[in-house]
């Protein structure tokens, strides 16, 4: 598996990724063997970038994630999720830092670790761009060690 470094994180990761959308159920009927039969292939063939958000099945891909990484134990892969569309409504207004540490929380309890590899705002209304508070709260959750 070809690697590279994922932009200014410094991390390497496989060229190739794991959407882990599916495995949340929402979009059709994904037992959870399946899924974490779907995790445990591309892990094995050598994937080390994991793609998941905190909406995809209400948290399931998360969950299955973190048991799939625990029963393997060793090397974790680099995990990014997503976090905001879980707003309702989906407005500007909502991405505060109050919310959006509250979905990364979630996401932290979700996939059973301190410290999330990567958290990307999740389809955002383009004003959020030009909102520096909420830039700034995510700089503190980093500075709080829940984000890296």
């Amino acid at each position: 598996m070809q690697t590279r470094v994922l932009g200014k994180t410094g991390a390497t990761i496989s060229e190739i990724g794991f959407g882990a959308w599916q495995i949340g159920g929402s979009w059709g009927d994904v037992s959870e063997a399946d899924g974490k039969r779907a995790l445990n292939a591309a892990l094995d063939a050598g994937v080390t970038f994991v793609d998941t958000a905190d909406v995809y099945g209400d948290g399931r891909s998360e969950k299955i994630i973190a048991a799939v990484l625990k029963e393997r134990g060793g090397d974790k892969p680099f995990v990014a999720t997503k976090a905001g569309r879980r707003l309702s409504p989906h407005v500007t207004e909502g991405y505060t830092g109050e919310n959006i540490e509250a979905f990364i929380d979630r996401s932290l309890t979700n996939l059973g670790v301190e410290t999330l590899d990567l958290v990307q705002l999740h389809c955002p209304p383009t004003e959020v761009y030009y909102r520096p508070e909420l830039f700034g709260a995510l700089d503190r959750l980093v500075a709080k060690g829940k984000i890296r």
